[in-house]
């Protein structure tokens, strides 16, 4: 079982670059001020209100529990690698699920999938205790080294698998787990205390929901927060997964908006994920059926946009068909770089999830009615994964996006 959240969006544009002769005292006041804008532009625009957890936000080194060539990127909301294939969770998703579970200074919380020890390091001022599991052990130990010099006394790593819990430190008042497997293991069930809380994403490998679980008279009560994407685990649970994606025939899940969202937070569009300012509204003149997604956005450089992930096998698939139907209304570039206009964008990653190209549809400026934009690219042998990408990416103004459909071809 592995855990590491495997979200990486446009990225938060913030300069990050640190200047070679920085010294290391103007250093960590630039981290500070980096980590301040994160949580205020970012985190509270979308719905991180619990004061605490926003001061953990501001307070937790993100950059410490990241590897060195990644660290310039520390403050952007995204996952970055940090070896064995794993990625650190994005500050977006880590403040969540802390949120969700309501964190008392008298708990006692169990995390599953330490990874780099960051989520372990923000819950570590919100709760009496944090034991947490890795099963890698080279991603444990270097978690553990870190955690014990910053000084985080009260969270206590082992390696081992996270899915058998940590009996002997049971019941647990909250759960944790920042992997992604087709339900909850038994062993945390029995591991929570009565009327504890778990927050977990479950679901397909590629299209999980983050739901917040309450155990109530030994039994577990489920509420959807959010949909999400998590790097699913490995070993018998992830080989055992009853639905498993077939990365010979990429596909697009909910392309034209007509599935009904169904979630605890607002909006919610199904098969997608990480949804910023984007409302799904009928259209009597929508391309594929009768909703489509509409993005608006009146600050310059504010992220609006949903992404989607999606296995891709390289070796198998050689060309992959791209298209879908955009209408704009006065949309205004972001004036920041390239990324700031609407697109439909595909990123493709490794086997290591080290992204390896990028491809793009558009960019859509001005005023257009519907129409519909298609493009076929060549696909390299080495991609095993992908993130679709549609939205206004800092753009002002209004774009509408309908049936966005992938396709092999070759």
């Amino acid at each position: 079982m592995l855990r590491a959240f495997f979200w990486v969006g446009f990225g938060f544009a913030a300069s990050l670059a640190v200047q070679p002769c920085a010294t290391r005292a103007q250093t960590r006041v630039e981290f500070e001020r980096w980590r301040h804008q994160l949580v205020d532009e970012i985190l509270v625009p979308a719905g991180i209100k619990d004061p605490r957890v926003v001061q953990a936000m501001k307070d937790t080194p993100r950059h410490e529990f990241v590897p060195l060539p990644e660290r310039p990127k520390s403050y952007y909301d995204m996952g970055l690698p940090i070896g064995s294939g794993q990625t650190i969770s994005s500050p977006l998703i880590v403040s969540q699920m802390t949120q969700a579970l309501q964190p008392q200074p008298t708990d006692k919380v169990l995390e599953i999938g330490t990874g780099s020890g960051y989520q372990a390091a923000v819950l570590s001022p919100l709760v009496k205790e944090v034991y947490s599991i890795e099963i890698v052990p080279e991603l444990g130990a270097r978690a553990k080294r870190d955690l014990t010099r910053l000084g985080y006394k009260n969270v206590f790593t082992r390696v081992g698998d996270g899915y058998l819990g940590w009996p002997d430190k049971a019941p647990f008042n909250k759960i944790i787990v920042t992997c992604s497997p087709e339900k909850p293991p038994q062993a945390l069930i029995d591991q929570l205390a009565e009327g504890g809380q778990m927050a977990i994403p479950v679901g397909e490998r590629y299209a999980q929901t983050l739901y917040l679980f309450t155990k109530k008279s030994g039994q577990l009560e489920k509420e959807a927060l959010l949909p999400t994407l998590f790097v699913p685990m490995t070993g018998k649970a992830e080989a055992a997964r009853e639905q498993k994606p077939d990365p010979a025939n990429p596909r697009v899940i909910n392309g034209s908006f007509e599935e009904e969202p169904n979630y605890k937070t607002e909006g919610g569009q199904p098969g997608w994920y990480y949804e910023r300012l984007v409302s799904r509204r009928g259209d009597d003149h929508a391309p594929d059926g009768k909703h489509v997604a509409e993005f608006t956005n009146t600050v310059p450089n504010l992220d609006s946009h949903l992404l989607q992930g999606f296995a891709i096998d390289g070796r198998t698939v050689h060309q992959l068909d791209v298209s879908g139907w955009i209408k704009t209304d006065n949309v205004v570039s972001g004036n920041q770089d390239r990324d700031q206009k609407p697109y439909i964008a595909i990123t493709l990653y490794n086997d290591e999830r080290r992204q390896i190209e990028r491809l793009d549809i558009g960019p859509f400026i001005g005023t257009a009615a519907w129409h519909e934009e298609h493009k076929t690219f060549s696909i390299p042998p080495n991609a095993r994964e992908a993130i679709i990408r549609i939205g206004l990416f800092g753009a002002t103004g209004t774009a509408c996006f309908d049936k966005i459909e992938i396709k092999k071809t070759k």
